[in-house]
């Protein structure tokens, strides 16, 4: 089975009430659709947390967010091949996997590309406070080019991203006080591109901090939907 959710930012109450409700297996996924939140203070926090997660003992596949550092730029995590595509993973959590944006993997029958990233919203808040912002928290030009030929190469079912294509844009979800203006919504602006190309099944996404469902975008908070 694969339990799908949204970001957590570090807060494990959500997880701890997925594996009660649903009861997942070790052998069961948990999507988390970005902001995980292990890989952001580099301290022993984000340890605490593996930890945690790792006695969950299910197999955790985090999309890339906003809020948290890539794991290739972590000296501790390695890279492998998992369901035909690749993750980075560290030795001591081995059931948290943190997919690279634009591979493309087999699970439960259905090809599922993963597209990580976002602009911070909160970016100049958080320069301006001493806390953590990455400037590669967005697509590459690398990362968009690699995701476009993946794409032009195979077909997939289900699209697992941390934003949406701007036309989805749920703007009920704009925070009070941000100037809209400012907001770089680049990501957004590319995966319309991308959405306007390609035949799928289901897109699921997080980041926008709400449950909700337009047509085949699935946008998830803390509920949970099974693949």
């Amino acid at each position: 089975m694969v339990y799908i959710t949204g970001d957590i930012h570090g807060q494990l109450d959500p997880i701890y009430e997925l594996f009660i409700r649903h009861k997942p297996s070790k052998d069961d996924i948990i999507v988390i659709l970005g902001d995980v939140g292990v890989n952001y203070t580099g301290t022993l926090n984000d340890k605490g947390l593996k930890t945690a997660m790792s006695k969950l003992e299910s197999i955790f596949f985090c999309i890339h967010g906003n809020h948290e550092n890539r794991p290739q730029n972590i000296a501790s995590y390695k890279e492998k091949e998992w369901n035909g595509g690749r993750v980075m993973y560290e030795e001591d959590f081995p059931n948290l996997l943190f997919p690279i944006d634009g591979e493309i993997f087999d699970i439960e029958g259905k090809k599922c590309i993963v597209i990580g990233g976002a602009y911070s919203v909160d970016k100049f808040y958080r320069l301006r406070n001493g806390y953590r912002w990455w400037p590669d928290e967005q697509p590459s030009p690398k990362i968009k080019e690699y995701v476009e030929k993946q794409l032009s190469e195979n077909k997939v079912d289900v699209v697992f991203s941390h934003t949406c294509p701007a036309k989805y844009i749920p703007t009920e979800c704009f925070l009070s006080g941000i100037d809209q203006s400012r907001v770089d919504n680049s990501t957004e602006e590319w995966l319309d591109t991308i959405e306007d190309k390609i035949e799928y099944e289901a897109w699921y996404l997080g980041h926008w901090h709400t449950d909700k469902r337009i047509d085949k975008i699935h946008f998830l908070f803390h509920g949970v939907e099974v693949l």
